[in-house]
């Protein structure tokens, strides 16, 4: 087992355990402890090492187990017939990632999870544990295999439930309706489609056939016009590699980028030579398009991270047109802005909850409570008020947030422009004429939302708002 970590030294052989599973585990322990996010830490250096078929596994590994973070805290509870508490927090990772490979994963022997996870306890200091580990994931028994494959059985269903927070359950419940908050929990226990955006509308069609020569399978997405949806299954089926390193294939041929995301950029609507500001712009993917669809004129990026200013530069290297001049600066968005001048376009991309993207970023079930709502939405409130004061007359805003929740969105806009005299929300009607296509996603209020459950992309919610005086 060349590709294994460990060997056998003297009496305490040291605990032979995949790379992949190691990965796992300790990107895990650090998520659960709040000490990253698993998306950022997939992609650190020590993901280098990693062979590409061990990192897509550690990927599913890691993103799996978050998603379905609370049916396998549950799971552990009845099985063992103890409370979680009872676990060392080490040990509850590794039961949490045998159960998830027993469980969710039909092409993983149950031996193999068993074993595996016997020796990560070990390799985890918890030599003394072993056994318990062995005893209770030897209870476990794998089924529901159907229902997981269809995603939308009573068993998928049940586990989707138990994995999303009570107080969460029953907001969505209010909020939506029963249906709908099921089949939102269902869509945050499934993997996130794959988006592709490439630079223009007319270079779709030759970016498909660049993938397709590369095993790569896509289709045009319904509301972006910029959006190939990458078929997975179907490339995975015809061995295209595409989660290694990750997604090389693909980054070729544009941006990863959810279309939810791509509508949000689409709506403000740059014209050549206008002055643009992108307020929480890191990591610069929004910008990049923004860029791309102003093609001449100037756009000042900032967000309040030094580290996250850092990588958008990085990444808009080689993306931003040589007409497109790109500032990236440093500022807290949420107090008076420094500019003396006024900007035609601006996008307040708010910092929020992200509950529409929980099958993305599955780790905020884990952190997030009721009480963080009141806070983020007196954040926006400022965020959003001091951007309207550096906007042109004749100029476009939008405000953006990938929340499902009121508080964070339309109430957020019907505050701040209720102490406010000179602007207008741009009604449904006129968004209709400039994107048809987009008439199921528009509210009567002019508000695009998305929703993950319905439209197959994260859910967002975008403003636009003009100044007329």
């Amino acid at each position: 087992m060349g590709s294994s970590l460990g060997h056998d030294v003297g009496k305490n052989p040291q605990p032979i355990v995949s790379p992949a599973r190691v990965f796992a585990y300790q990107v895990l322990r650090q998520v659960e402890s709040g000490r990253g996010f698993a998306v950022d830490l997939l992609q650190a250096p020590k993901a280098a090492a990693l062979s590409a078929r061990d990192l897509r596994l550690a990927t599913e590994l890691v993103m799996g187990v978050l998603r379905a973070h609370g049916d396998l805290d549950r799971t552990i509870e009845e099985i063992s017939g103890k409370p979680l508490s009872h676990f060392d927090p080490e040990i509850a990772t590794v039961l949490g990632l045998g159960i998830f490979q027993i469980r969710y994963l039909t092409k993983i022997p149950k031996r193999a999870a068993v074993d595996e996870a016997v020796e990560l306890a070990k390799f985890a200091k918890r030599r003394s544990a072993a056994g318990l580990v062995n005893a209770v994931l030897r209870k476990c028994e794998p089924g529901g295999a159907e229902g997981l494959v269809e995603r939308a059985g009573e068993e998928w269903t049940r586990r989707a439930l138990r994995s999303l927070p009570s107080w969460l359950r029953a907001r969505w419940e209010k909020n939506y309706g029963r249906e709908a908050m099921q089949a939102l929990a269902r869509a945050s226990l499934a993997a996130p489609p794959v988006v592709l955006r490439v630079k223009s509308a007319e270079a779709c069609e030759e970016a498909a056939r660049r993938l397709e020569l590369g095993g790569v399978r896509t289709h045009r997405a319904k509301f972006s016009p910029l959006a190939l949806v990458v078929d997975y299954q179907a490339s995975r089926n015809r061995g295209a590699e595409l989660e290694a390193n990750p997604y090389d294939a693909i980054r070729e041929a544009g941006v990863i980028q959810d279309e939810a995301s791509q509508l949000v950029a689409q709506l403000l609507e740059p014209g050549p030579g206008e002055l643009v500001l992108d307020l929480c712009a890191a990591p610069g993917i929004k910008t990049g398009q923004i860029a791309q669809a102003l093609g001449q004129g100037k756009i000042v990026a900032a967000d309040r991270s030094v580290a996250r200013v850092r990588t958008m530069r990085r990444l808009l290297k080689g993306i931003v047109p040589p007409e497109v001049e790109v500032l990236s600066v440093r500022l807290d968005a949420s107090a008076k802005l420094p500019f003396k001048v006024l900007f035609d376009r601006i996008l307040v991309d708010a910092p929020c909850s992200g509950t529409g993207t929980l099958s993305r970023n599955p780790e905020i079930k884990l952190r997030l409570g009721p009480e963080d709502l009141p806070r983020l939405a007196r954040l926006q409130e400022r965020m959003l008020g001091q951007a309207l004061e550096a906007l042109a007359v004749g100029g476009r805003l939008v405000y953006a947030t990938c929340s499902l929740e009121p508080e964070e969105n339309e109430k957020v806009v019907e505050k701040v422009l209720s102490n406010l005299s000179g602007f207008r929300i741009v009604s449904r009607d006129e968004h209709c004429v400039e994107f048809p296509a987009w008439s199921a996603l528009l509210g009567e209020e002019g508000f695009l939302r998305t929703r993950p459950d319905r439209d197959g992309m994260d859910g967002f919610f975008a403003a636009v708002i003009e100044r007329q005086l």
